[in-house]
């Protein structure tokens, strides 16, 4: 059984996401937006005070809240794998041209030693988690499913009532609604979807209510 946990960090107020195997107690850091010293510590406790064993650090996508921890993960787990889809490599090396702007001026640049593709399964302890690919927001966006627990990692895909915002480099509302349709529609109802920002939702009450995808 995969339980996901989460975590509400940065001025962004971004959820960044622990994906743990029970079994094993093998665990996914997703998306760690911990900027603040305060913010890494209270990660760092978590994980250590669980006593789960990190073995995967992966982005959905790499804007700007949601790679800022990303250098932090990997100074105190140095050799696992940190994986993101290849489309997304240019936004994640765009990140220091203005992060300073942005008031992230201590931000740390960390770079992929593996790739995120569309169909890949990661296995997690016991536990598989399947990439898809669900552009539009940002080009290389993918999410993570795990079908035995009947939960989604969507990143900035979907959200409770709204969908990704378009207007940033390499965004497409087109795109974004298509993906939606395809990779995450297709999932059954009861689906629950843990987002970048907000609450968790699922996917029959977006697919009944989301004023974007009537």
């Amino acid at each position: 059984m995969l339980r996901i946990v989460s975590f509400t960090f940065n001025a962004f107020s971004e959820n960044t996401y622990l994906l743990i195997d029970e079994a094993s107690r093998a665990t996914a850091i997703v998306d760690p937006g911990a900027y603040s010293a305060d913010e890494q510590r209270t990660l760092r406790h978590y994980l250590e005070s669980e006593k789960l064993v990190v073995q995967y650090l992966l982005n959905t996508h790499a804007h700007i809240d949601h790679v800022l921890g990303n250098a932090f993960v990997l100074r105190h787990y140095p050799n696992i794998p940190f994986l993101l889809h290849s489309l997304d490599l240019p936004t994640l090396r765009a990140v220091p041209t203005y992060a300073g702007p942005y008031g992230f001026a201590a931000y740390e640049p960390a770079e992929p030693t593996g790739e995120l593709t569309a169909g890949q399964v990661i296995e997690l302890g016991e536990s598989r988690l399947e990439v898809r690919f669900a552009p539009g927001h940002a080009p290389g966006h993918v999410v993570l499913y795990d079908a035995a627990g009947g939960q989604l990692v969507g990143g900035d895909v979907l959200f409770k009532g709204s969908v990704g915002r378009t207007d940033l480099p390499g965004g497409d509302h087109a795109t974004l609604l298509a993906s939606i349709r395809k990779e995450l529609f297709s999932l059954p109802d009861a689906t629950v979807v843990y987002p970048g920002h907000g609450p968790a939702t699922t996917i029959g009450e977006e697919r009944r209510s989301n004023p974007f995808l009537q």
